[in-house]
């Protein structure tokens, strides 16, 4: 993709993310601080944003991941400008993505003000994780060309970006995004807007349970995180959680939550009914042919030989990979 023009409507944690993640990708990319403030305070805030990013460059060049005499020129891709610059600034923007506090009425305002200043051409998206893209889109004067962009922290390391569109966004605003995310290295995922898209609804589950059985006695903070790091998350670093329970089987999950949800007396063990559905009608997944994915066309055997590999990449990863004793 051609290089872009991005602004960071906001310069906090999120903001300098964005900036680090496009502008290491080759994009220019402006902070644009829409809070008034004394010049004094404008350039403190600039000054602790480029040495927050700077300080992240260097920690990727000391593990490896790049090289450092890269930095000057990626960081020369990132300016600094304060609300009374906005105008200029957002009239440059090719997209602009809204990382201002999770209140309402600052969205509100943040969008009020950008859309004065960007083109009729400017792509427009929220990273908020609170609000839902419902209740922002009457705030941004062309909705067709506007989504949430849910991006997780460290938003420069971590690949997923989840984007949820209104009925209003147009196809090719959606498109572009996916291919703009794409073109940086992102990994971007649709969802309806509901709360928690995708990764902080299972997550909040994950974790509730696992703090629950702290509380319960159940196993040390130690034990759990472990068991999480080289079972639970090393399985889904290789499988995704719908694919792994379609290689296993849905009749193990099947089974697995009705005795979870009858021996610990816990409705959240109940398995829905789509899984419910699968089992009656016999699609069990990879075994059955159908489950949550149509398998019938995949080559079975060489699928099980990539689930595989990435399990002992995964192995490698970790430093467990052991030759055998002979």
């Amino acid at each position: 993709m051609d290089r872009v023009h991005v602004v960071a409507l906001g310069a906090g944690r999120m903001g300098r993310g964005i900036a680090h993640a496009f502008a290491y990708a080759g994009h220019r990319v402006t902070m644009l601080d829409l809070k008034a403030r004394e010049k004094e305070a404008a350039d403190t805030l600039a000054r602790e944003a480029r040495v927050e990013i700077e300080g992240n460059l260097h920690l990727l060049a000391q593990l490896g991941a790049m090289q450092a005499s890269a930095i000057p020129a990626i960081l020369a891709r990132i300016d600094f400008a304060a609300r009374d610059e906005a105008p200029l600034v957002l009239a440059r923007a090719d997209v602009a993505f809204e990382g201002v506090p999770e209140v309402m009425a600052a969205k509100q305002e943040a969008f009020a003000f950008a859309c004065a200043h960007l083109r009729a051409d400017a792509l427009l998206a929220s990273t908020t994780s609170t609000f839902l893209v419902d209740a922002l889109r009457g705030f941004v004067t062309r909705p067709e060309r506007f989504l949430n962009a849910h991006w997780l922290n460290p938003a420069f390391v971590v690949p997923l970006v989840e984007l949820s569109p209104h009925q209003g966004t147009s196809p090719q605003t959606l498109a572009a995004f996916k291919q703009l995310l794409e073109s940086i290295g992102k990994v971007p995922v649709v969802c309806a807007a509901a709360p928690g898209f995708i990764v902080p609804r299972i997550q909040a589950l994950a974790m509730n349970e696992a703090a629950r059985m702290v509380e319960q006695g159940l196993a040390t903070p130690e034990d759990i995180d472990k068991a999480t790091r080289y079972g639970f998350g090393f399985r889904f670093a290789a499988l995704g959680l719908i694919e792994f329970i379609d290689f296993g089987g849905n009749d193990i999950l099947y089974f697995a939550s009705r005795y979870l949800a009858r021996e610990l007396g816990e409705d959240r063990y109940a398995a829905p009914a789509i899984v419910d559905r699968l089992m009656s009608e016999g699609k069990v997944g990879l075994k059955s042919g159908e489950g949550f994915y149509d398998w019938r066309e995949r080559d079975t055997l060489a699928y099980r030989r990539d689930v595989m590999a990435r399990m002992l990449a995964q192995l490698q990863h970790v430093g467990l990979a052991r030759q055998p004793v002979e």
